[in-house]
């Protein structure tokens, strides 16, 4: 009897750890579909929306520039959001300060859905929605790292490829809601609707989201893993000098395994939505289609690249992935500049939903495995934040003009994406885990 007792006690205790885990993993996932929801919403309609009713110019590329740069000012306060969240979690826990990137970031998106147009109140529209855009670069700063430790140290540790890679669905699933609600409105409205008050509708609707979001992660616990270190005295005093002092050669490494995977993310997803529609001339609603086919194949690539990076090594995968897609750059870029709309839709799907799986997917532990628990809030947010800024947020930009030195050809872009996955894979294959090193 006692020894049956002992086993249906154990049993339960799996049972319960099974749950929290899983608890962890869905309020991870929930919280960053809502950030990325709201962080890719303005990415979209830069090209679409915002080079016209907020950045006015005569010229359509300076239009389009003006736009793209306030998406890169999103980026400028990430790595400040980061450290200031990075420190505080390092500190007192990742839960408290989840719930405040989340409200952060919600609140930002939904005023954004209320700022009035350069025609209505002149120079204060752009300046209103670069100051909510610094906003939500700050809360997204902290907002990341936080959600994927949550995940990766409540996970045992042959799981953390598979469970760390639970907010990263969330940006597939943002993905899928945010293009798919612009997609929904330029159907069913005129085009004169759609740009007038259609558009707004997607950023007011963030209100609900952040409702939803902040019920799940209010009721989360610290992770074990932290509260060790916090019951035993470990805590850092400064995380930020800590790290920078002694983690310095993973962070460069980190920031470079950025390069590659950045590119794709920001391409592909994100400038192919006014290249394909303002060079290529195809419709607006297919390009924003293929795009949401691409995070809806996303939802499902991430976790079975993940889990198969908790059987393969999370360098090696990473590393492989990152040579194919850089292999892969000229042919999608072909298929993409062909005309051709299912050449089209079928490069952006591949390009995002199946071949960046096993970049991005085992990219949340990978990173999450170079740093002791004591810095790993900042080190994460440093390696992520930093790494945005150098390598995603100018590329939009950069893409732009690459493509009217190149006479509105891809390929200068297709070299450039070639070059940062090689970058990515020598980076990957030249870190060691915090636990492996002596």
């Amino acid at each position: 009897m006692a020894i049956e007792a002992t086993a249906a006690t154990a049993i339960g205790s799996e049972r319960e750890r099974l749950r929290a885990i899983q608890l962890v993993a869905i309020a991870s996932l929930i919280g960053t579909t809502i950030e990325w929801y709201d962080f890719i919403l303005y990415t979209s309609l830069s090209g679409l929306i915002f080079n016209k009713l907020f950045f006015p110019a005569h010229d359509p590329v300076v239009s389009l520039l003006l736009a793209y740069a306030t998406f890169a000012v999103g980026f400028v306060t990430r790595p400040i959001g980061g450290a200031f969240f990075g420190h505080f979690g390092d500190r007192i826990g990742r839960k408290p300060l989840l719930v405040l990137t989340l409200t952060m970031m919600g609140l930002a998106t939904f005023l954004i859905g209320l700022v009035p147009t350069y025609a209505a109140i002149g120079a204060a529209a752009p300046l209103l929605v670069i100051l909510l855009r610094l906003v939500q670069g700050f809360a997204m700063g902290g907002e990341w790292g936080g959600a994927v430790l949550m995940a990766f140290e409540y996970a045992p540790p042959e799981k953390r490829g598979f469970y760390a890679s639970f907010p990263q669905i969330g940006f597939a699933l943002g993905l899928c809601l945010s293009t798919g609600a612009i997609t929904l409105l330029s159907s069913a409205l005129s085009n004169e609707a759609f740009m007038a008050w259609g558009w707004r509708c997607a950023f007011l609707a963030s209100i609900v989201l952040l409702g939803v979001g902040l019920f799940i992660r209010l009721a989360l616990v610290e992770t074990p893993e932290f509260a060790r270190v916090r019951d035993g005295y470990r805590v850092s005093k400064l995380p930020i000098v800590d790290v920078v002092r002694d983690e310095w050669r993973h962070i460069l490494l980190g920031w470079l395994a950025r390069m590659g995977e950045g590119a794709v993310f920001s391409i592909y997803s994100l400038y192919m939505l006014s290249y394909l529609t303002a060079i290529v001339h195809l419709p607006r609603t297919l390009v924003l289609g293929a795009v949401t086919v691409a995070g809806l194949v996303l939802v499902f690539t991430t976790p079975l690249a993940s889990a198969w990076s908790d059987r393969v090594g999370r360098r090696r995968l990473f590393a492989i992935g990152a040579l194919v897609h850089g292999a892969a750059a000229f042919p999608l870029m072909a298929m993409l500049s062909s005309g051709d709309p299912a050449l089209a839709s079928i490069a952006i799907v591949l390009a995002v939903g199946i071949l960046w799986a096993p970049i991005y997917g085992p990219e949340a532990a990978l990173l999450c495995e170079l740093f002791d628990t004591r810095v790993r809030y900042t080190g994460v947010s440093i390696v992520y934040q930093v790494g945005a800024i150098i390598f995603l947020a100018p590329l939009p930009l950069l893409a732009t003009l690459m493509v009217a030195w190149d006479h509105n050809q891809p390929w200068y872009v297709a070299s450039y994406i070639a070059a940062g996955c090689v970058v990515s894979a020598v980076a990957a294959m030249l870190m060691r885990p915090a636990g492996t090193r002596s």
